[in-house]
């Protein structure tokens, strides 16, 4: 195939991945620990309540976080693709490149699940992990090159949801004497599912099956994943991605309010099937696990996002609010680990310069929320240097 021109960089894309990024960044804030320290604040409740994971169904801001930036790994490969063969690349060092970037990004959420740990924690529950898990069969989807392409993505879509419904389902689901311990679960936990949706019951699946399988081989600090998450999660997060996929291959092709009033569309339409076969009984919404259903609820979720971002930047072309984000956005996997690993020195570094008090005041109860600010900044003044000096991290 001939060179072509490659595709302009969106705003939209890095100024949404830079919105993702930053509300993982925002962890330090500890919106959490100012919800408890007082209890009778509206706004500490609802800011608190966002910056947590709902504990098995359900879903809040910041479950979100996943399964945007997934999305948006779907959403880059056609962009990426077209980059590369206006650079000349052949096929194979397209799928070489691919393979090796799968490897890294694997090795890279085994790496950040090992901090701390007196061993490599051989765990594949990371996002980063996740996403390695799926890329080159995403890769391998983006060269379906015809004009049913799009059609042919939503059918992968739907095989990949009914196959792993129907695996969950065909598994045989826990009964009432079955041992909760022994697979390192509560007994009379509140959140248990009964009737037919016990077969998407923690610990008690066929991907928790996998992960005891896995473990005689793969050492990991725990034999039983306490939140109940899967190495088999990264089949429907691929689905995720191929939904990104999608989006990436409409935003390519066409600009303006038409893609803006698609992605909203099939916003809608997703985010109400999702709702739909949660409450219904056959199929819960549960992130921990990445069920069929989360899978289009947290799409139709994306969606939204996506259009939004687009509208906002891309499509009125004034997309100057947007630089504080953008600026985390083109440097994603520096914002993604350093928000991992340097923690301890910046706050340690800001007590030896400026006093083990620095943090206090505004008082001792907002220590948790001023440390974090100060994080904030020094993370985005850091990805601001790099961004002014056009250095950009890729795997």
């Amino acid at each position: 195939m001939s060179a072509t021109p490659p595709a302009p960089r969106l705003a939209s894309i890095d100024a949404y991945r830079g919105f993702v990024m930053f509300l993982m960044m925002a962890e330090v804030l500890h919106l959490g620990r100012m919800a408890k320290t007082f209890p009778d604040s509206p706004v500490w409740q609802f800011l608190g309540w966002h910056q947590s994971h709902v504990e098995w169904r359900g879903c809040t801001l910041h479950d979100l976080i996943q399964p945007s930036f997934s999305f948006l790994v779907g959403v880059a490969v056609p962009f990426s693709i077209a980059s590369r063969y206006a650079k000349g690349q052949s096929v194979r060092a397209m799928f070489g490149h691919a393979i090796v970037r799968a490897a890294l990004l694997v090795l890279l959420g085994v790496f950040l699940r090992s901090v701390g740990q007196k061993t490599t924690n051989w765990t594949f529950e990371d996002t980063l992990s996740q996403i390695g898990l799926g890329y080159v069969f995403l890769f391998a989807f983006g060269f379906v090159h015809s004009i049913w392409h799009s059609l042919w993505h939503w059918v992968a879509v739907g095989a990949i949801l009914v196959t792993y419904w129907f695996l969950f389902a065909a598994w045989p689901a826990p009964g009432p004497d079955f041992d909760w311990k022994a697979v390192g679960a509560v007994p009379n936990w509140e959140h248990r599912q009964t009737g037919f949706e016990a077969h998407w019951d923690k610990n008690s699946n066929p991907a928790y099956a996998f992960e005891q399988w896995l473990y005689q081989y793969l050492p990991r600090a725990n034999q039983h994943n306490r939140g109940g998450y899967a190495t088999l999660s990264f089949i429907p997060t691929l689905a995720t991605m191929l939904l990104g996929l999608i989006a990436g291959t409409w935003l390519k092709q066409s600009h303006g309010w038409p893609i803006v009033g698609r992605f909203l569309a099939v916003g809608v339409v997703l985010l109400g099937v999702g709702y739909g076969l949660d409450h219904s009984g056959y199929a819960p919404s549960i992130k921990r696990i990445w069920t069929p259903t989360w899978v289009l609820f947290s799409g139709g979720w994306c969606f939204l996002l996506l259009g939004l971002f687009t509208a906002s930047t891309d499509t009125i072309a004034r997309p100057g609010w947007s630089y504080p984000l953008r600026v985390i956005g083109a440097n994603s996997i520096v914002a993604y680990v350093g928000s991992h690993l340097v923690e301890g020195f910046v706050l340690a570094s800001f007590k030896t310069h400026l006093g083990a008090e620095v943090f206090q005041r505004f008082g001792k109860e907002y220590e948790p929320f001023v440390s974090g600010v100060a994080l904030l900044a020094v993370y985005w003044l850091i990805l601001w240097w790099m961004y002014r000096n056009k250095i950009f991290v890729r795997l």
